[in-house]
């Protein structure tokens, strides 16, 4: 539920800053941040905090956050080199071999997840996570993945260059399909002319 001071704090959302943040850390105030503009249940909260705090255990994750002036965490990012022994490859694996994009699980950086608080959304702090990320990383490509539906998440990723390489991927936990995205790095910038991949 959002306060006045939610919506004082939005006006002001130019002045979000965004930078590295020690996620682990603020991983309450991020998953406050993913539960509105996810929709997550108090169960699936605590389940995904586990989840996060064993993800930046990982070598080479790294996260950052868009944060107002006073210091409240309105959007995170985080990811790490893509591992084939990692839960989220072997998943998405099968569905990448059938449609013969295998490849991308080697020498990419997954962007496991990113979020902004819908009142901060529409303002381009997605696209400056996602690109301040992947810009600090020392792989040539991205993955990702995303609800397979049309989505601003969805037309975002599109404009950065990523592309998809599998479709109607189901996560054994999860009621709706995915998506599994990828793009060459760097990411497409605003009137970047579009690549071949």
């Amino acid at each position: 539920m959002e306060d006045v001071d939610d919506v004082r704090d939005a006006e002001d959302a130019g002045d979000v800053v965004v930078g590295p943040v020690d996620l682990a850390a603020r991983v309450d105030a991020a998953l406050a941040v993913q539960a509105v503009a996810f929709g997550l249940s108090e169960d699936e909260i605590g389940v995904r905090r586990h989840i996060v705090l064993r993800h930046l255990l990982c070598p080479g994750a790294t996260s950052y956050g868009a944060t107002t002036p006073g210091g409240r965490l309105v959007g995170f990012v985080y990811g790490m080199p893509n591992d084939r022994a990692h839960w989220w490859s072997t998943v998405v694996q099968p569905y990448l071999v059938r449609e013969g994009n295998e490849s991308w699980l080697d020498d990419s950086f997954v962007i496991t997840e990113l979020h902004v608080h819908p009142a901060y959304q529409g303002r381009g702090l997605g696209r400056q996570l996602i690109t301040t990320i992947t810009d600090a990383a020392a792989q040539p490509r991205s993955i990702l993945s995303a609800i397979d539906v049309e989505s601003p998440a969805r037309m975002l990723y599109r404009s950065l260059g990523y592309r998809d390489l599998a479709r109607r991927v189901h996560f054994p936990s999860a009621a709706r399909p995915y998506a599994v995205m990828g793009a060459p790095l760097p990411l497409r910038r605003r009137g970047d002319a579009p690549q071949g991949n």
